[in-house]
């Protein structure tokens, strides 16, 4: 009777210990899958966030790439309106008109006060010497002329390199404001007395001006572009000084702090 009874005891807890084991090796089994599957979610979504990242930046990259197309076309055909203009006696003495160039999508636009006897001659801005001088200010910034627009007050040369006259500002200032609109650069230099004051409305000397962020609108409704006026190149090819040059950089380097840029030693 004993060895009756204990047979079933021992058959009964070998098998309730067999459904214990197996139990725990299904939820082991379970937890596995669990694990797995969530480790195989969290990768798929992982990529495609990553995708949508990467497809994302190509979209802003592509729209960012017709928007410069799209300002080149409309720069272009503001230089076919300047190429084309009389609307000031200056119109019928140039040789050339100069309308400016550079890069569409300029963060630092430089505008100076009119173009010279070089600048009549081959229709760019700033190519005599005190274009060579800015292209050297430019570079000592890290930055090629490729990466600026330049331009001037005036589209066309003064007679004998003159001050521009009221009223040829006047007929001439709306093709910049246009460029400057369409461009939206982060900051303005103006080069000189005469850029600083017309852009600035103003009839302070550059002295006073420069050094300091001034602020240009653009138009209606719109931010304003941070200005810095500083000498222009052409004032100090004639007025050269260690301490006019240090004054010329110290207003540089306080544009590429505005721009968060590397500030050259």
């Amino acid at each position: 009777m004993q060895t009756s009874v204990s047979r079933p005891l021992f058959f009964c807890c070998c098998y309730w210990d067999g459904l214990v084991k197996s139990g725990s090796m299904a939820r082991k089994v379970d937890i596995d899958k669990v694990v797995r599957q969530h480790l195989e979610m969290e990768q798929s979504f992982t990529g495609f966030t990553v995708k949508g990242k990467a497809e994302a930046s190509q979209q802003r990259e592509r729209e960012d790439n017709m928007a410069a197309v799209e300002k080149a076309a409309e720069l272009e055909k503001i230089a076919d309106e300047v190429n084309q203009c009389r609307k000031c006696g200056l119109g019928s003495l140039r040789t050339n008109a100069v309308p400016g160039e550079g890069n569409p999508n300029a963060r630092i636009m430089f505008v100076g006060e009119a173009p010279g006897a070089d600048e009549d001659a081959q229709g760019r801005p700033f190519v005599g010497r005190a274009g060579q001088l800015l292209d050297k200010v430019i570079a000592a910034c890290g930055l090629k002329r490729s990466d600026v627009f330049i331009g001037n007050i005036l589209k066309c040369r003064p007679p004998e390199n003159r001050d521009p006259a009221a009223d040829e500002i006047i007929s001439c200032l709306p093709y910049l404001q246009r460029q400057i609109e369409l461009i939206n650069p982060e900051v303005i230099v103006a080069l000189g007395a005469h850029a600083a004051r017309t852009l600035l409305n103003t009839n302070k000397s550059i002295g006073e001006l420069r050094g300091q962020f001034h602020e240009y609108y653009a138009g209606i409704g719109r931010p304003p572009i941070k200005l810095m006026p500083t000498y222009h190149t052409a004032y100090l090819l004639r007025n050269y000084s260690p301490e006019n040059r240090r004054r010329v950089w110290e207003d540089m380097k306080k544009v590429l702090v505005e721009l968060d840029l590397p500030v050259p030693e």
